[in-house]
């Protein structure tokens, strides 16, 4: 799929410049990530976009499916999650695990029973809107295309708006982690204090950065 630098919103045009790093390890912390990445590339007044599952990473929320010990209610539950198009979220054991070890396993019960209530009247998305946005950000093993977290679950990442805080008061750039696909959702998860929601959810929607093998965690959104 071919990625384009520059949108236009409100008659505003936007260069994304999406910034190639290593693979991130739970070693790494983010914020020295985008200084060392961004430091020959970013300017006054870019916004600095980053994908949450590496942000995630770099806290540990990255659990091999050989460590996960799979319970009576995972291996009951998951068979119900409905198929999506854009991927396998928690319509799978190891990732349906996760869930519960997020939220607990009472939570995760009441989801699902309202979730099966939403179905008869046709409503989608209520398991979700119960279970909460860290059952919501799960992502499934073998979904990554990048070892070795194609064999891992990745959770999502603990305090974004915080982590993009810390991100702003360090280097002055307001900062936004995002959760995006290439089918059309993007969903700003937590930013600086003083960045849009609306903007970003609009800016960055056509996914710039990918979700393949780039090794873009890093984007940086300029007026053209």
């Amino acid at each position: 799929m071919k990625r384009k630098s520059i949108i236009e919103i409100n008659g505003q045009k936007f260069l994304r410049i999406p910034l190639k790093t290593k693979i991130l390890t739970p070693d790494d912390d983010m914020l020295q990530i985008v200084k060392k990445f961004s430091k020959d590339f970013i300017e006054k007044g870019d916004i600095i976009s980053i994908s949450e599952s590496p942000l995630a990473i770099t806290q540990g929320r990255a659990i091999p499916i050989k460590d996960l010990k799979i319970g009576l209610l995972a291996k009951f539950l998951w068979r119900f999650v409905a198929k999506v198009k854009y991927g396998t979220g928690l319509r799978a054991p190891y990732s349906m695990q996760c869930a519960i070890d997020e939220t607990g396993s009472c939570r995760i019960l009441f989801a699902a029973f309202v979730g099966a209530l939403g179905k008869l009247i046709g409503r989608k998305g209520n398991f979700y809107r119960v279970a909460g946005m860290q059952a919501a950000l799960i992502d499934a093993a073998f979904t990554s295309p990048v070892p070795p977290y194609d064999q891992c679950v990745i959770k999502g990442p603990k305090y974004p708006a915080k982590a993009a805080q810390r991100i702003k008061d360090a280097i002055g750039h307001e900062t936004a982690i995002m959760d995006i696909n290439d089918i059309g959702g993007c969903w700003m998860i937590g930013g600086s204090d003083k960045i849009s929601k609306n903007f970003m959810e609009k800016v960055m929607k056509d996914n710039p950065q990918g979700q393949g093998d780039e090794l873009t965690p890093i984007c940086l959104i300029r007026k053209a």
